[in-house]
């Protein structure tokens, strides 16, 4: 699965979105250029779709490992999908 998650034009598109909301907010004040917030949205939203591809990626492959092969897209591959990417989170730190 070498597909992003998300495309580079939607990666952008949010991360005009998370500026322009956090601009907004009364408790948050920018400081400096807005461009340079926006690559900094930009790169931290790219190091959490990159981490994200890498756990997606984990899970399917210790899925493809075991004996019985278990058909992608059915029901049981959906619960065990599900089971392993929270084990994978709880691992990480991250749920």
């Amino acid at each position: 699965m070498n597909t992003p998650i998300l495309s580079d034009e939607k990666q952008t598109h949010l991360a005009h979105v998370i500026l322009t909301n956090v601009a907004g907010m009364s408790e948050v004040k920018i400081i400096g250029d807005s461009a340079h917030a926006l690559r900094e949205v930009k790169r931290v939203l790219a190091e959490h779709m990159k981490a994200e591809e890498e756990l997606v990626q984990k899970v399917r492959s210790r899925l493809q490992s075991y004996a019985r092969q278990i058909p992608e897209g059915s029901q049981e591959w959906d619960v065990l999908y599900q089971k392993t990417y929270q084990e994978e989170l709880r691992k990480r730190n991250l749920s």
